[in-house]
């Protein structure tokens, strides 16, 4: 028997006043994508709640150096040298292990490798823009990249998205998957871009900011960024596929 405080869900409810709303007409894409209609819930088949269960043996070697996983032999990606890090954490700041986080971003001048991205900027053969690893038992997770670039998206005239990575978390189902993305600190069009004004609280925001850590940095090789996930709770990071957090 353990002497603790038992779990209470009631305690770590959501602020849902912190999420946008479906439809926000600054952000052209909601007019034609929120629902009209009360959504419908369907219960999880067993195939979907129990597998595939991820783990260390699917990771390649490299999967969570984004400057190298992609390139020939002997080369590298182009653009600043970043490492990103930080811990997977529950509601109540414990860690999350086994967990496996995956990235997706730009590259350097703002394109993605993705044959609908016609982003003037060039590729860089030697930048693939994805990677994966899984939590240790603190919950650490830590990847190293190249700092993406901001690049125009055809929402107003001249609507810019600040540079910023794509992340999702993974449970031990493959339907349990939360996904959002987090920003640089000291971005100034981080406050200008359409997609961030639609979330109604600028706390919320701070939240998804991944903080300049210098005594985190590699001398002469790469600056460092902190960023913590919180899976649920009051200061859960804000999710973009569920709002009530994993």
């Amino acid at each position: 028997m353990k002497n603790s405080i038992p779990e209470v869900r009631g305690f770590f409810q959501r602020d849902r006043t912190w999420h946008p709303p479906s439809f926000a007409p600054g952000y052209r894409s909601t007019v034609v994508r929120s629902p009209r209609y009360a959504p419908i819930s369907f219960p999880n088949t067993l195939s979907e709640v129990t597998g595939p269960v991820f783990g260390h043996s699917m990771l390649g070697e490299l999967d969570n150096d984004l400057t190298v996983n992609y390139a020939k032999p002997g080369e590298s990606a182009i653009g600043p040298r970043i490492v990103v890090y930080g811990r997977v954490l529950d509601e109540n700041g414990r860690p999350v292990p086994n967990t496996l986080v995956e990235i997706w971003q730009a590259n350097a001048g703002g394109r993605y490798r993705h044959k609908k991205d016609t982003y003037l900027a060039p590729l860089d053969p030697n930048f693939g823009g994805c990677g994966r690893t899984v939590t240790d038992e603190e919950g650490r997770y830590w990847f190293r990249t190249i700092q993406p670039g901001a690049y125009p998206w055809p929402n107003g005239v001249n609507d810019w998205r600040p540079a910023h990575i794509h992340f999702s978390v993974f449970g031990p189902g493959f339907v349990q998957r939360l996904i959002s993305q987090f920003y640089f600190e000291g971005d100034p069009m981080i406050w200008k871009c359409p997609i961030v004004r639609t979330i109604p609280d600028e706390r919320a925001i701070e939240r998804l900011i991944a903080k300049l850590d210098m005594d985190a940095t590699v001398p002469f090789d790469s600056r460092a960024y902190k960023f913590d996930i919180v899976l649920r709770g009051s200061n859960s990071t804000l999710f973009e596929n569920r709002k009530e957090g994993n």
